[in-house]
């Protein structure tokens, strides 16, 4: 991401580097290569084995070959859906795509109860800190939850708009800077307001009499407040095990030393996150975890679980009780789903406010989750090293056999020499990936807020599609403070 130079009172308006379309040779994937050369083998043995009758013979092999080579379908070639496919098909042989809780026979204590891979996670509360930590045997991470209040950014004046995103920044530098850090989550929720808020508010402050004013306006804060909606914003910062197994040791090992090693890293987040005017709260309990959990998959009891704060407490109980999976929708206990990845973030130069259309977009249900993955500086660098020299040999590549350079490929290329150049002034370097979960009570308002929240991605100059084929596994990284992958 670069941006332009403009006095310090002002908004600097930003540009993303474009998602890398460049291949192993000539612009083509590794899944097309071998596709195009089982084709070209096969053409070229029919041609010197026996000429004309073999090549007709061979025909449905080289022509089935180019056409799943160069044919696109929904801007991918065939040949990149063929793995989607027959993960789909195992899924669906193998039962799968349904997941039923079993009510009788009880999960193993510690662990959470959510369907497909996740059920893995394991549970585990700090002694020193009371807050609850999600383990993950397989990936080797231990993540911490903790919520986070600001203001209205919309709403502040240019200067202090650049001011927090010079913060934010600072933020951001701090987690790439240990090495040890796997992912940070930045999770933006709309949830139905429960109107206790409001209510508390009125309580305090409100004239209670029999007076006409004061009986309207409790009868109206009783009818508006469930109505409303209200935004949450959690961050989740997950610990790589394996790149702090030495810290762990000399921690004593195990989850109990992970967790002290998280906890260094908790303390530095808090203290970034204060510095830059943000006011996170303390770190989440397993509680409080597993409402966010639950409300994910049943958003009608969201506001029953706020209004009473002793209910849904318990991760062993906080998954969904039935989930179906569908090849583009996903359905769990009281609404439908659908996860929108942004393939594309804005080209131009543009404002940090830019996704506004998305965030504030009203009477929609969505979590926006941002999966922040910093990148040391020795394996950026060799990242970087990697990239310049597939686009100098692919350019040499495509001069000889007379290719014409086009300026998308010299875009890409200009991006990774200004990433290059962002790495050795000291700045860190951070892969982004944007998903968008859109939840509705039936299968026609979802399609409505789909076509509504593409709508609002085009607004913000982004371009979003449906992650077709695996709707579950998507779902619990764009709507589960868990710091979960696609």
């Amino acid at each position: 991401m670069t941006s332009s130079n403009a006095p310090g009172t002002e908004l600097v308006p930003v540009k993303f580097s474009r998602l890398t379309r460049r291949g192993i040779l000539l612009g083509l994937s590794a899944s097309q290569l071998v596709t195009l050369g089982v084709g070209v083998v096969s053409l070229v043995w029919a041609f010197y084995a026996g000429g004309g009758i073999l090549i007709a013979i061979t025909a449905p092999i080289w022509v089935l070959a180019a056409a799943l080579t160069w044919i696109p379908l929904a801007g991918r070639p065939i040949v990149e859906w063929v793995p989607v496919g027959f993960w789909w098909i195992w899924k669906n042989t193998g039962g799968q795509l349904l997941y039923r809780r079993r009510i009788v026979k009880p999960r193993p204590a510690g662990t959470l109860a959510l369907p497909g891979d996740a059920a893995r996670l394991r549970e585990y509360r700090d002694s020193s800190t009371g807050a609850g930590m999600i383990h993950d045997p397989s990936a080797a991470t231990l993540t911490a939850v903790i919520s986070v209040t600001h203001p209205a950014f919309v709403l502040l004046d240019p200067g202090e708009q650049e001011r927090r995103i010079t913060s934010w920044s600072r933020v951001l530098a701090t987690v790439c800077r240990s090495g040890r850090v796997a992912m940070l989550q930045v999770l933006e929720r709309t949830l139905p307001d429960s109107g206790t808020g409001l209510a508390e508010w009125w309580s305090t402050h409100g004239t209670h009499d029999s007076s006409w004013a004061s009986t309207t306006y409790s009868e109206l804060i009783d009818r508006a407040g469930p109505a409303g909606e209200r935004h949450a914003t959690t961050l989740s910062l997950s610990l790589d095990m394996k790149a702090a197994a030495r810290q762990i040791r000399t921690a004593g090992g195990g989850i109990r030393g992970g967790a002290a090693v998280l906890r260094q890293e908790m303390n530095t987040l808090v203290a970034a996150l204060r510095s830059a005017d943000l006011a996170p709260s303390a770190w989440l309990t397993c509680g409080q975890i597993a409402v966010i959990l639950r409300s994910a998959y049943d958003p009608a009891v969201a506001a029953t679980l706020e209004r009473h704060g002793e209910l849904g407490q318990n991760l062993a109980t906080a998954g969904p009780v039935a989930v179906n999976e569908s090849w583009n929708r996903l359905r769990t206990d009281s609404a439908h789903h659908a996860v929108l990845w942004i393939s594309e973030w804005p080209r131009s130069m543009v404002y940090p406010g830019f996704l506004a259309p998305i965030l504030l977009s009203t009477g929609i249900q969505r979590s926006f989750s941002l999966l922040c993955t910093p990148m040391r500086s020795d394996q950026a660098a060799r990242d970087i090293r990697k990239k310049k020299t597939e686009y100098i040999s692919d350019a040499a590549q495509r001069q000889k056999i007379g290719q014409i350079e086009d300026a998308a490929q010299t875009a890409e290329y200009h991006d990774v020499l200004q990433q290059e150049a962002d790495l050795t002034a000291g700045h860190g370097v951070l892969r982004y990936t944007g998903l968008i979960s859109v939840s509705a009570t039936t299968n026609d308002d979802l399609d409505a807020a789909v076509a509504a929240i593409e709508q609002a991605a085009i607004q913000a100059s982004c371009e979003t599609r449906l992650l077709v084929g695996q709707q579950a596994q998507a779902f619990t990284a764009a709507a589960l403070p868990l710091c979960r992958i696609v």
